[in-house]
């Protein structure tokens, strides 16, 4: 067998891939500006044309004349949901998600998730402007868990049975 058909198993913990980005977020390379770039219109390009659909189901309502009063709960339900959706994508680059938290409570934000899309077609814009939208928080945990796996690595340098048999003479 050569070297280049031998592959050895990595060594140390693996970085966490990223939607869009795969492990390029670690080394920045591999067309991650492209890709920055790519998912910042992207995303922008995504919110506008939501947005035209959104104008397009308005304007079903102003031609069923609904009122003003269901024109104005319709704006404002969107602009929450929008602002909630937004919120939720931005605090999922930051942190985890609560391993505890109620399933149930999961779920039932699904739909203010799917009504606000055009909030977190933003966040992930915005994001993606200063760094791929979640390296933050992964980088942090790779340094992590690269330092733990160096400290675990340095406590065990040599061999310990070789240590044992010179005790014994």
């Amino acid at each position: 067998m050569s070297d280049a058909q031998r592959t050895e198993p990595p060594v140390g913990p693996e970085p966490e891939e990223i939607r869009f980005f795969g492990t390029t977020w670690v080394e920045h390379d591999g067309g991650y500006g492209l890709r920055r770039a790519g998912v910042a219109v992207g995303s922008l390009a995504l919110a506008a044309v939501g947005a035209l659909v959104l104008r397009f189901g308005f304007q079903g309502l102003s031609t069923a004349d609904v009122g003003s009063f269901v024109n104005g709960l319709v704006v404002v339900g969107f602009a929450i949901c929008s602002a909630l959706a937004f919120r939720r994508t931005w605090d999922g680059f930051v942190r985890r998600p609560d391993p505890a938290a109620d399933s149930s409570a999961e779920r039932s934000l699904q739909g203010l998730m799917l009504i606000g899309f055009i909030g977190s077609l933003l966040a992930y814009f915005c994001r993606s402007l200063v760094e791929a939208p979640g390296e933050k928080l992964r980088r942090a945990e790779y340094e992590a868990a690269r330092e733990r796996h160096a400290r675990r690595r340095g406590n065990r340098t040599g061999n310990p049975s070789a240590r044992k048999g010179k005790k014994r003479r």
